[in-house]
């Protein structure tokens, strides 16, 4: 998968922050979508790279229970995960056992859960 993140992130844009990260969401059925991040001149008006490939799958017609992995990769030497924005959009979309898998230019790849993530999430139920 690192092979692929790697291609990806070419397609990053960051003329901002110049970090770019790439992610790959793996469905339960073996679909992949693809996300970069896309910066603008205002911050909070860009895109994560996590939330454009779930939000790609979703336009497909994906729904929560339908996420195995979210797999992110960044330039750097440091393992990145999910901002606290793609975190709650984690915890509405995925499952608490979902995957995420960080891998960094080092090589190194650490594995958590969204659970893991969120210990103490905000979800539909905190609605009701």
């Amino acid at each position: 998968m690192k092979e692929q993140l790697e291609q990806l992130i070419q397609n990053a844009s960051t003329p901002y922050y110049h970090f770019p990260v790439a992610c790959i969401v793996e469905c339960r059925d073996g679909n992949t979508f693809h996300g970069v991040n896309v910066e603008t001149s205002s911050p909070a008006s860009g895109s994560c790279a996590e939330r454009v490939a779930l939000f790609s799958a979703i336009a497909a017609g994906y729904h929560k229970g339908d996420f195995k992995t979210l797999y992110i990769y960044n330039t750097t030497e440091k393992s990145v995960f999910p901002c606290f924005i793609c975190r709650q959009t984690l915890m509405d979309y995925c499952d608490l056992d979902t995957k995420i898998i960080s891998y960094n230019s080092l090589g190194e790849v650490i594995e958590v859960t969204v659970k893991d993530l969120c210990p103490y999430p905000f979800d539909q139920e905190d609605l009701k």
